[in-house]
């Protein structure tokens, strides 16, 4: 029986990625050295950070007045890394409030400037993202910060926001490298590895040029833009192992055809998990607005309550494995990063089909 990993991150790796790396890691043509044992001055991983810094470049199209960062500690050392370095401790910064994750990043920024809610949908229980005249912006801002997927509450902007000269900062931790993005809308991306990109401990920071030598910055050296800018994103010892998978995970993806083919791959997925959902009559429920589901991360519940530790449990005997919500959020949560095979998707779809007709 196959299985198929339905975590949220860390999560499933291309099966092709995982095969390569068993294959290079005891010296992959390195003078008989593993990636494991790279000094990260050297040679060999520089020449491995430089074709993943090339190849994010390619897939994105990144503009040349931006810089590519390998950066430490995912995206919640984000969280805090942000207003270090573009804010402060005066500065206002708008944050939109979308669901689990915003709500942290808001609270973290909090800590070292005047981070504001500019708009929020908690009074609606994150089952949409607010439509941009409902934000109130405020001009003299630093920045403005959006989470563009929540991956605990199952929503995801399909629409890039206008913020005029204030820099858009957004968190894509959970769907980045899901589609195209245009990256020159941003100020500054950025996104955990652990969910569309490699393995944890990686962060990836996309910032553009003009944002990296603001006045107030105080950020410590390891997680100061500017400082890692200058030097490759080897101030330190970066996480070298989660560069060089991420580095695979690129690879792969532009011999998938790049992001416009994972979009249409990620919509058909999505689509027919969501298309079981609102076929089951009310048995299964997802409380997000449709126009804004995401593509990655599928939440909904049972409608009746108890049966939703019967669900997993048979799920998983099926070898449907990861489907538990996240804690602050309950529910079932599937979630179909570019890794997970339409295979794995058709048979949770069949799977949700004869639950429901058994116990419905």
């Amino acid at each position: 029986m196959r299985t198929f990993n339905f975590a949220a991150g860390p999560a499933m790796l291309p099966p092709e990625v995982v095969q390569r790396v068993r294959a290079e890691l005891p010296d992959g043509q390195r003078g008989g050295m593993s990636v494991l044992e790279l000094p990260f001055t050297g040679r060999g991983f520089r020449e491995i950070a430089a074709a993943a810094q090339r190849d994010l470049g390619e897939l994105l199209g990144v503009p040349p007045h931006y810089r590519i960062l390998f950066m430490h500690g995912g995206a919640s050392a984000q969280f805090a890394a942000v207003p270090l370095n573009l804010a402060g401790p005066l500065d206002k910064a708008d944050y939109i409030e979308t669901g689990h994750w915003a709500r942290k990043a808001v609270r973290e920024a909090g800590r070292y400037c005047d981070a504001r809610v500019a708009a929020s949908g908690a009074a609606e229980g994150f089952t949409r993202v607010p439509m941009q005249d409902e934000w109130r912006l405020s001009a003299d801002a630093a920045y403005c910060h959006i989470t563009t997927n929540e991956t605990a509450n199952g929503l995801e902007y399909h629409w890039t926001p206008d913020t005029g000269g204030v820099p858009l900062v957004a968190d894509m931790s959970s769907n980045f490298l899901a589609g195209p993005i245009d990256v020159s809308r941003y100020g500054l991306i950025y996104a955990a590895a652990q969910k569309n990109i490699g393995t944890a401990g990686l962060a990836i920071v996309i910032v553009r040029a003009d944002l990296l030598d603001r006045r107030q910055c105080a950020a410590p050296s390891v997680l100061n833009y500017s400082v890692q800018a200058a030097s490759d994103s080897m101030y330190n010892t970066p996480p070298i192992f989660a560069v060089y998978v991420a580095g695979l995970v690129f690879d792969w993806l532009k011999r998938q055809g790049g992001l416009t083919a994972m979009a249409r791959i990620n919509r058909r997925k999505s689509a027919r998990l969501y298309d079981a959902i609102d076929r089951s009559g009310g048995f299964y429920r997802c409380p997000v607005a449709r126009a804004d589901r995401s593509r990655v991360n599928v939440c909904f519940t049972v409608a009746e309550g108890r049966l939703e530790a019967e669900f997993l449990r048979q799920a998983e005997e099926e070898g449907l494995l990861n489907l538990k919500g996240h804690s602050a959020v309950g529910g079932i949560r599937a979630s179909l990063y570019n890794a997970m095979p339409e295979e794995g998707v058709a048979a949770l779809a069949d799977f949700m089909q004869h639950f429901a007709a058994r116990y419905g």
